[in-house]
C-alpha cells in the first residue's frame, strides 16, 4: 500500500541567459524542499535559460549552455524527484521541455505540446509542438534519454506533466494522462500575470485534479522576468478536486516554496468508483519506468482548504496566501514588483518621474514608495539592501528613509502656465512618499526656444496660430533637465503615460513621453483615478493609505500648456475618459466598427447627446490612425492586462492606414438617418 507523499511547487525570480543567478535560485529551491522533506518538486517552464530569451532561443550555444546547467544541477537532486524546465534542440527543431531528474539522474524530458501563440506571447517562432503520443530518444554527452509525450513511473508512483498551455487547452494532456493511471500531474508554468488570472488557474487546477482523479501541481514564474511580463509567482497544490496549498503572490524573495502531502491510494480509488473512467489497457509507450525510494510523509495528509473565495468575501480567519487579491491590490502589488525588479536588474539607482501634481506621475511615484515599503517589509531592511548591492555608499544608506532618498527623485517643471494648485500637490506628496524633491522653473528655456523660433520665421508666435507648438515645447524643455538628473544618479527614467492617452495620441513625444519605462501604460485613466482615491482614503495594512493623494484626486487632470484663463483640462480636449475607454474597449479590443462603437456608446451613455456622442466616436477612430507611431515609440511597458496596447507585443496596428474613412462615412450616415427618425 503506497502511503502519503509530501510533494513541493516553487516560484522562482530568474532571467532570460542570466545562468548563475538562476542556477543558484533552482539550487535554493531544492534545498528548501530536501529540508521540507519533500519527495517530488516542481520547478517553473523555462527556468534554466529564463522563459523571454524571444530569438536567442534559436541559439544552439543558448542550448548548449542550458543542457551544462543541467548537468550542474542534476547531482543536486539526489533523494528528491525534481522537474525542472530547459530548452531542447532535436532534429532541427527545438522544444519547450520540462526534464524530470529523479534521484541525481536524468530520467527523461516531456515536451510541450501546445504552443502559446495569442497575445503576448510568440512560442510558435521559437519552439515546435510536440506531437500526441510520440516518444523519440535523445543523445546527450554520449547517453541516450526519452523525450516527448511522457509519464514517468517512480517506483509505482506514475508522474505526468501538463507545461502551462497544455492544461488552458480543451483537449488537455492531462485526459489521456488519466486514462494511462498517472497519480500526479505537474504544471510548470511561465504563465503572465493579468488582472483576475490567477482565479482562473485556480480553476483549471481544481478541476483537472477532480476530473481525472489525480494530485495536481502548478508552480509559476515570479517578479518581472525579461522586462514587460510579469510573473505573480503562484503555486498551487489541488488533490481528488480539493485544494490543499496555495501559496502566496508577488514575493520580493527569489525563491517561495509551497507543499502539501497527498495521499495516492485516495485518488486511485477515486478512479476505481468513476464509471465513465476507462483505463488504457494497451501497451503504453509514453511510460518511462524509473526506480526511487520513497520516504514517505510521516505528516498526515493536507486537509483541504475552504476555497474558492472570491475578492470581496469575508477573509478575516483566511491567511494572506489563502485569500484573492483585488484589483487594487493586484495592480499595487504587481506593479511595484515589476519596478523593483526592473531596477535591480538592470542595475539602475532608483528613479526619476517628471511629478507634474497630476495623477499619472503621482500614481508612478507612489507605486515607488509602496515598492520600497513592499519590499522592506518582506526582506527586512537589510535584506533589502542586500539585493541593491551596486546603490553608491550602499551600506551606508541606514535607514528605509535615507533609502527613499536615494531610489525616488521627484521634480517639479512649472512654467508662467503651472498653477499653485499642482505645485502644491507635487511638493506635498513627495514629501509624504519620503523622496527628494526639486522644483525647478523652466520658463527662461520655454521663452528661449520660442525667441528663436519667431527670429528664425519672422514673426510672433500666438496661441490662435500656434496652440499645438506653444503646448508642446513645455512639454519637451521638461525633459532634457530630467534626463540629465537621471544620468548624474544613474537613475531610470520613468514615463508617465497611460493607456487612455496612448489610444488617441494625447502626448507630447520626447517631452512627458520621455523616459526608459513606461509603467502605467497598460492602465486606462478611468481607472487609474479610481485606485488613486483607493490609495488615498483605504488601502490595506499591507499597502497602507497615502492621504497626500487628496491635493492630486481634488483636481480636474489638465496638462496645464495653455494660459490658466484657457481652464484646459483633458477631458474638454478629448472627451470623458469613461466614453474614451468604453470606445477604446469596443474599437481596439473587441475590432468594432465605428457605427457599432457609436451605438454601444448610445446605450451605455443616454445623459449624453447623440451629437457629442458622435464627435466622440469620430474624434478617437481619426486619432487612434494618426497616432500609432506614437504608439511604436512608448517606452517599455508592463502587461497587466488584455487590453494592452503595446504593438510590440499585443496590438498590431499599420502606422499608415486609410484612416477608417469609409467606416466613418458609414457612421455619419447612420447618425443622420437616426436624427431624421427623431
Amino acid at each position: 500500500m503506497i502511503k502519503p507523499v509530501k510533494i513541493g511547487a516553487a516560484s522562482l525570480n530568474q532571467t532570460p541567459m542570466a545562468w548563475e543567478s538562476n542556477r543558484k535560485n533552482i539550487a535554493e529551491a531544492i534545498a528548501q524542499a530536501k529540508a521540507e522533506k519533500v519527495q517530488v518538486l516542481c520547478l517553473p517552464e523555462l527556468c534554466i535559460s529564463g522563459y523571454g530569451c524571444e530569438d536567442m532561443f534559436h541559439s544552439a550555444g543558448l542550448h548548449e549552455k542550458a543542457l551544462s546547467e543541467l548537468f550542474e544541477i542534476t547531482p543536486l537532486c539526489e533523494g528528491i524527484i525534481v522537474a525542472v524546465g530547459l530548452p531542447v534542440a532535436l532534429q532541427n527543431g527545438v522544444f519547450n521541455t520540462s526534464c524530470l531528474i529523479v534521484n541525481g539522474h536524468i530520467a527523461g524530458f516531456a515536451a510541450k505540446q501546445f504552443l502559446a501563440g495569442d497575445g503576448i506571447h510568440y512560442e510558435s517562432r521559437w519552439f515546435k509542438p510536440w506531437p500526441a503520443g510520440v516518444r523519440s530518444e535523445i543523445e546527450i554527452r554520449g547517453k541516450s534519454y526519452p523525450i516527448g509525450d511522457l509519464f514517468f513511473d517512480c517506483s509505482g508512483i506514475k508522474i505526468g506533466f501538463e507545461i502551462c498551455e497544455d492544461a488552458w487547452v480543451g483537449n488537455r494532456s492531462g485526459n489521456r494522462l488519466a486514462q494511462m493511471g498517472v497519480d500526479i500531474i505537474l504544471n510548470p508554468s511561465a504563465s503572465h500575470f493579468a488582472f483576475g488570472k490567477h482565479e482562473i488557474r485556480m480553476r483549471y487546477a481544481l478541476e483537472g485534479s477532480r476530473a481525472f482523479n489525480t494530485s495536481y501541481v502548478f508552480c509559476n514564474l515570479l517578479g518581472n522576468e525579461a522586462g514587460r511580463a510579469i510573473y505573480d509567482g503562484g503555486r498551487i497544490i489541488a488533490s481528488g478536486g480539493h485544494l490543499l496549498a496555495v501559496g502566496s503572490l508577488f514575493s520580493f524573495q527569489d525563491v517561495q516554496l509551497t507543499t502539501a502531502v497527498i495521499d495516492v491510494q485516495l485518488t486511485r480509488l477515486n478512479q476505481m468508483r468513476i464509471i465513465s473512467f476507462q483505463p488504457e489497457l494497451k501497451e503504453i509507450k509514453q511510460r518511462v519506468p524509473i526506480e526511487f525510494s520513497f520516504t514517505f510523509a510521516s505528516e498526515p495528509v493536507s486537509r483541504p482548504l475552504q476555497f474558492p473565495l472570491r475578492a470581496g468575501a469575508d477573509t478575516t480567519t483566511i491567511t494572506a496566501p489563502q485569500r484573492f487579491h483585488t484589483k487594487e491590490e493586484e495592480f499595487a502589488y504587481s506593479t511595484s514588483l515589476a519596478l523593483f525588479d526592473y531596477m535591480r536588474k538592470s542595475s539602475s539607482r532608483g528613479f526619476v518621474v517628471s511629478l507634474s501634481g497630476g495623477a499619472d506621475s503621482s500614481a508612478v511615484a507612489s507605486l515607488i514608495h509602496l515598492m520600497i515599503e513592499g519590499a522592506a517589509k518582506e526582506l527586512g531592511f537589510n535584506g533589502l539592501r542586500e539585493k541593491l548591492p551596486y546603490l553608491r555608499n550602499s551600506m551606508k544608506i541606514n535607514s528605509i528613509a535615507a533609502l527613499k532618498k536615494e531610489l525616488l527623485l521627484c521634480v517639479y517643471q512649472a512654467t508662467c502656465n503651472s498653477s499653485e494648485k499642482t505645485r502644491n500637490a507635487a511638493r506635498k506628496l513627495a514629501e509624504a512618499l519620503g523622496a527628494t524633491f526639486y522644483e525647478l522653473s523652466i520658463e527662461d528655456l520655454v521663452q528661449g526656444y520660442t525667441k528663436i523660433i519667431e527670429q528664425s520665421i519672422e514673426r510672433k508666435l500666438t496661441w490662435e496660430q500656434d496652440d499645438l507648438a506653444l503646448q508642446n515645447i513645455q512639454a519637451r524643455v521638461r525633459a532634457p533637465g530630467v534626463w540629465m538628473l537621471a544620468n548624474i544618479r544613474g537613475a531610470l527614467l520613468l514615463s508617465t503615460s497611460n493607456r487612455s492617452e496612448a489610444a488617441v495620441g494625447y502626448a507630447t513625444m520626447d517631452g512627458d513621453t520621455s523616459g526608459g519605462l513606461s509603467p502605467i501604460a497598460g492602465i486606462d485613466k478611468k481607472y487609474l483615478r479610481e485606485w488613486l482615491l483607493w490609495m488615498e482614503k483605504t488601502g490595506t495594512p499591507d499597502l497602507p493609505a497615502i492621504p497626500a493623494l487628496k491635493y492630486v484626486n481634488e483636481q480636474q487632470p489638465t496638462a496645464e500648456l495653455r494660459p490658466a484663463d484657457n481652464k484646459q483640462t483633458d477631458e474638454d480636449d478629448l472627451m470623458p475618459y469613461a466614453v474614451l475607454d468604453v470606445i477604446e474597449r469596443a474599437a481596439i479590443r473587441d475590432k468594432q466598427r465605428p457605427v457599432d462603437a457609436y451605438k454601444i456608446l448610445c446605450e451605455r451613455f443616454p445623459d449624453y447627446s447623440c451629437d457629442e456622442l458622435l464627435k466622440w466616436t469620430q474624434r478617437f477612430f481619426r486619432l487612434w490612425s494618426r497616432n500609432q507611431w506614437k504608439r511604436e515609440r512608448y517606452a517599455p511597458s508592463f502587461h497587466l492586462d488584455d487590453e494592452n496596447l503595446d504593438p510590440k507585443t499585443w496590438c498590431r496596428f499599420p502606422i499608415l492606414s486609410g484612416g477608417f474613412e469609409d467606416e466613418l462615412k458609414e457612421l455619419q450616415d447612420f447618425a443622420d438617418r437616426k436624427k431624421q427618425k427623431k
